[in-house]
């Protein structure tokens, strides 16, 4: 099956490229010939620790700088999904579900690390709390799609995404700007930075985002809180080069994000989705900080030693109403505070030369504490309560060589070694049941990639590789069954080609890639094998199977802009069978074997979680001249996901199907002088979607939102 898909696609990539090869010239004089042309300014991507052309390099990726951005109208991780191929993001409060080709996270609980990883400013954030930090003074984002085992290790089994604020810039100048907003719902907003010119060797940036607006819910009941929404950032980075050889850069960045809640109902209430009724305290706020330095030292030969080193605290406090009516009385509160530290070293090789070379070393500290009586599970037959602490600890070394076996054919390996482990140093309360769980568990895994890549000419450019990834597994919590057992890691082996290319002069810009995914051990809760009334996470035994197809175009042509990308996938899940813990059953379940039976269900064929078949996003502008010098600047945006399934149990009418999500943004923008005053519309058909499924509640996507922004640059 691998074979054949990869050989279809490999099929289709060369009756395209025959045709162009048959038209390059004929290409060549029609850029010319068009007056108005431009060219796209090259993409740079980092995710091979050095600065390399997204069209040279063997990975498929959306990039986008903070300028498109804001055209997109993405302000949080959330929009992500909207501009990216074969992304899905489901956001249900105090997590996400970020997954990339079907794979990422889709557990939720500090045990289960997530598989798609974002990076700011080099440095790996909060795996799974403080997802709604904004985005504010960005110089680009890059969604990586597929296993990024080398670079990024065991938290990229799906993807990453690297976010990159702007730096300082030495003798820039003071420049910047200032943004304020409004909108419907009350909504203000204001952002601003500044480059601050110290002297010819030290600079700083500083930049500030604060938002506010009422809440999209209509709640009825005795409840508490959902007031809106009000958050503050700062950042401050300071860049000093007292030579040609020595760089430091430090950044550092506050967040206080009060999202006042997440209200949410039953997955198959009959209400609209924004009326609701609740009788709990309903609560949501992220206070965490970031400092990150990196500094660089260029040797005389040219090679490159680098250190990034990283600290982050926060402390995330929610609150929910767990049967999402006012008639129960379920409710659910946790309190956890997380600290991370993390140490990288890389010594990176010289760009030039038939052989290349990058060697790293990375080394991470991630403590979860629960303080005594914040987390809870509130239920008319009594409590569950947890405090304790859950320490997880990651090394690594890793490397990667390219050598140009021709001109053009390059080989390039990469590998990563890691050790993990985690521990629950925890003591629970069961509805008056006491129980203390010490227990640890380690992990050790070998990653990495084997790439061909060939030049073919200067607008085409082909690779082919393999590639695997690691998460590593956890401990479940005990539920008065003794020391439960661990689940295992999780392993992707990825096979993929694809084909990158520019046309008319440049004006145009193309990526298409098909890739084939074994993925076992997939981590996932479902009933207890011997006891299925209770649920544990424990491992699929078979793998699942994902493949699938996609691509990007860009395009300017005068002053007409134009950016689409597409996704198909298919996933398919080999023999499985599992309880599903929302059913009361009584009798074993063997996840190989079964036996088969109303309860013990077999998941042959099923889709994986977040797995959606289809996704396409498009972008549409043009800029107006206007005869005072000025322009107007029209755009359009549009995405569409297909539907998804948030269990593998794939019950309807249980709720566990996600449907499609058609996002329709536009905006039009006036640029005088140095001003920009925007007219902007966020889903302007209003479409109500869930925008999550989590413990039986569906959580809503955003609705409509509207405004004007105004910028000023100095």
């Amino acid at each position: 099956m691998r074979t054949m898909i990869l050989a279809t696609a490999c099929a289709a990539v060369q009756m395209v490229g025959s045709s162009y090869v048959g038209a390059a010239e004929q290409s060549d004089a029609a850029a010319e010939s068009v007056s108005t042309q431009q060219a796209l300014e090259e993409i740079v991507v980092t995710a091979e620790r050095r600065r390399t052309s997204l069209q040279r390099t063997p990975i498929a990726a959306t990039v986008l700088t903070g300028e498109s951005l804001a055209n997109s109208g993405v302000t949080s991780v959330d929009q992500l999904q909207f501009i990216s191929p074969a992304a899905t993001v489901n956001n249900f409060g105090q997590g996400i579900d970020f997954n990339i080709r079907g794979i990422g996270k889709a557990e939720h609980n500090t045990q289960t690390t997530t598989g798609v990883i974002t990076y700011r400013d080099g440095v790996a954030t909060f795996p799974g709390y403080f997802t709604a930090e904004p985005y504010y003074d960005i110089a680009r984002v890059e969604i990586l799609r597929g296993p990024q085992g080398t670079f990024v290790g065991q938290n990229a089994t799906g993807g990453a995404v690297f976010v990159t604020s702007n730096d300082p810039v030495i003798n820039g100048g003071s420049r910047g700007y200032v943004q304020g907003q409004m909108g419907n719902y009350n909504a203000v907003g204001v952002q601003g930075a500044l480059n601050l010119p110290v002297s010819d060797t030290f600079a700083a940036r500083v930049a500030f985002n604060g938002d506010q607006r009422d809440s999209f819910y209509d709640i009825q009941g005795p409840y508490t809180g959902d007031d809106g929404v009000q958050t503050g950032s700062f950042r401050l980075g300071m860049l000093w080069q007292p030579t040609e050889k020595l760089s430091v850069l430090f950044k550092t960045d506050l967040n206080y994000l009060d999202l006042s809640g997440y209200p949410a109902d039953p997955v198959n209430a009959t209400n609209g989705i924004f009326d609701i009724t609740a009788n709990a305290d309903i609560h949501a706020l992220d206070r965490f900080g970031r400092s990150v330095l990196k500094i660089d030292y260029d040797f005389a030969n040219g090679t490159t030693l680098r250190s990034v080193s990283g600290y982050q605290k926060g402390r995330t406090e929610y609150r929910a109403d767990l049967d999402g009516t006012s008639l129960g009385n379920n409710v659910f509160g946790d309190k956890v505070d997380e600290e991370i530290y993390s140490q990288e070293l890389n010594l990176i090789s010289p760009d030039t030369g038939t052989f290349r070379w990058i060697f790293g070393a990375y080394y991470q500290h991630d403590e979860y504490e629960f303080p005594p009586g914040e987390f809870y599970i509130g239920l008319p037959t009594g409590s569950y309560l947890l405090d304790g602490t859950n320490p997880k600890e990651t090394s690594a070394v890793f490397g990667q060589i390219g050598f140009d076996l021709t001109e053009g054919l390059e080989l390039q390996i990469g590998a990563r070694y890691s050790e993990s482990t985690t521990a629950n140093h925890i003591f629970v309360n069961q509805y008056g049941l006491p129980i203390t769980q010490e227990q640890k568990a380690e992990y050790s895994n070998l990653s990495g990639k084997v790439a061909f890549n060939w030049t073919i000419d200067a607008r085409n450019f082909v690779y082919a590789f393999v590639a695997t990834g690691f998460r590593p597994g956890g401990l479940n919590v005990p539920v008065g069954l003794g020391l439960p057992d661990p689940f295992d890691e999780e392993k992707v082996t990825n096979y993929e080609i694809g084909w990158k290319a520019e046309w008319l002069g440049r004006a145009v810009r193309t990526q298409l890639n098909a890739y084939y995914n074994d993925y076992d051990n997939f981590q996932v809760t479902v009933g207890y094998p011997d006891i299925p009334t209770f649920g544990f996470e424990l491992n699929n035994p078979n793998p699942t199977t994902i493949y699938g197809v996609e691509a990007q175009i860009e395009a300017v042509v005068g002053r007409f802009s134009f950016d689409m990308g597409v996704g198909w996938m298919k996933s398919e899940l080999d023999t499985f069978f599992a309880v599903d813990p929302r059913v009361p059953s009584f009798g074993a379940c063997d996840p190989a074997t079964g036996p088969a039976s109303a309860s013990c269900i077999n998941l042959d064929g099923h889709d994986q979680t977040y797995a959606p078949d289809f996704t396409f996003n498009v972008g549409v502008q043009y800029e107006f001249a206007l005869a005072s010098g000025d322009t107007l600047t029209p755009r359009v945006n549009y995405g569409h996901i297909s539907e998804q399934w948030a269990t593998l149990f794939q019950n309807e009418a249980r709720g566990d199907r996600v449907e499609a999500r058609n996002i329709v943004n536009a905006q039009i923008a006036w640029r005088h002088s140095n001003w920009v005053t925007t007219l902007y519309g966020t889903n302007l058909t209003d479409q109500h979607y869930v925008g999550a499924i989590n413990s039986g509640l569906r959580f809503a996507g955003p609705p409509r939102q509207f405004g004007v922004r105004v910028l000023k640059a100095f």
